[in-house]
């Protein structure tokens, strides 16, 4: 039996969980409904966000549209500076990782255990720089027109734990299926065993969200495994003290351990079946881990100066919100180099991959 090819927009399921959040909350009289079509319509398809997200709630959207839009500098710059944060994300990160990324898992039957960990590495930094360049280019875009969209990533590779990455990973479908699934099914105010029960059903449908294959459900699976020891026995939230210039010993190891674990689930995402995800996780464990990797080294320092920079970056709101250098002269010298490193340095222009769900 042939399959049956459906031709889908772009983004289709963002927006439906748009409107999706827009109806439940009507109905559990959260907010009023809307009078005006073309502000409903406009929330719906508001073109910064649209097609990989933010997915944004109709509280905090829709009264942004009756309010008469004046110029203002500050947010003005800052989306700017958004902007030029996202392009080099998805220009000099994620296409640049797509490149070393794509070319080991589609011939990873020839390459070596410690070239596999590596190819899961730079895929980890692609999806990431792909899809957090994407929100931060659609927040800037949106605060030059004098709209204030939700903050959708928070550094989720410097995470402690599982929980704390979806504290930090994708934030508006994160709290979209908190509160619209989670918290409906019970959340933590019920028995332990229902409890695992909640958890893995939110995972398993977010797995399902990204397609119905079964390398998605496994993805979620991994991470729901993950998550309920965190809720079950971590009692308070995971943070980093301002003023510290090192994380300490037990803060890197939690880091290290929790981005050990993403990147295994992130080899089910990127797979094409299941079983080409085990024999490659199958290969990693073999002994050729301890071998040299065939990757180029500078992908490798690129990977961690930029993380060095998360790290300085961590309790601010993007990468480039470097207003704490007070020379003007240095913060535009800062602008220039990365203007100049994305056009020296982008890698072959990729397609967002979250254009895909």
């Amino acid at each position: 039996m042939s399959s049956l090819d459906i031709l889908l927009p772009v983004g289709i399921s963002f927006y439906t969980f748009q409107t999706l959040s827009y109806t439940i909350d009507l109905y559990r009289k959260r907010i009023e409904p809307t009078k005006n079509v073309v502000s409903f319509f406009a929330f719906v398809s508001f073109f910064p966000q649209l097609v990989a997200g933010p997915i944004e709630r109709a509280s905090h959207l829709l009264p942004q549209f009756k309010k008469p839009r004046v110029f203002n500098r500050e947010p003005t710059v800052d989306g700017l500076r958004l902007i030029l944060g996202g392009l080099f994300k998805k220009m000099v990160i994620a296409d640049n990782c797509a490149l070393i990324a794509n070319h080991i898992f589609e011939n990873y039957q020839a390459e070596s255990g410690s070239t596999l960990f590596f190819g899961a590495v730079f895929f980890a930094f692609q999806i990431y720089g792909d899809f957090s360049g994407y929100s931060d280019i659609a927040i800037g875009t949106s605060r030059l027109m004098g709209f204030d969209l939700m903050k959708n990533f928070n550094y989720p590779y410097l995470s402690q734990n599982l929980s704390d990455f979806w504290r930090r990973w994708h934030i508006s479908l994160s709290t979209w299926f908190r509160d619209y699934v989670y918290i409906p099914l019970g959340g933590s105010r019920v028995s332990k065993t229902r409890l695992i029960v909640n958890v893995f059903i939110v995972f398993l449908v977010s797995g399902l969200w990204h397609g119905a294959n079964w390398t998605f459900i496994f993805w979620g699976f991994i991470h729901g495994l993950f998550v309920i020891p965190v809720i079950l026995f971590v009692k308070k939230d995971v943070t980093f003290p301002k003023g510290k210039k090192l994380p300490t010993f037990k803060e890197l190891f939690n880091i290290f351990t929790t981005f050990l674990i993403v990147v295994i689930a992130w080899i089910f995402f990127r797979a094409e079946t299941i079983t080409d995800a085990f024999l490659y996780i199958k290969t990693i464990a073999s002994p050729s881990l301890i071998t040299m990797p065939n990757i180029p080294r500078s992908g490798i320092l690129l990977l961690f100066l930029y993380m060095c920079f998360e790290w300085i970056q961590r309790h601010r709101g993007h990468i480039l919100d470097i207003t704490f250098i007070k020379s003007k002269l240095m913060r535009y010298a800062i602008y220039y180099v990365l203007v100049g490193i994305i056009l020296l340095h982008a890698g072959d222009l990729q397609p967002f991959i979250y254009f895909q769900f």
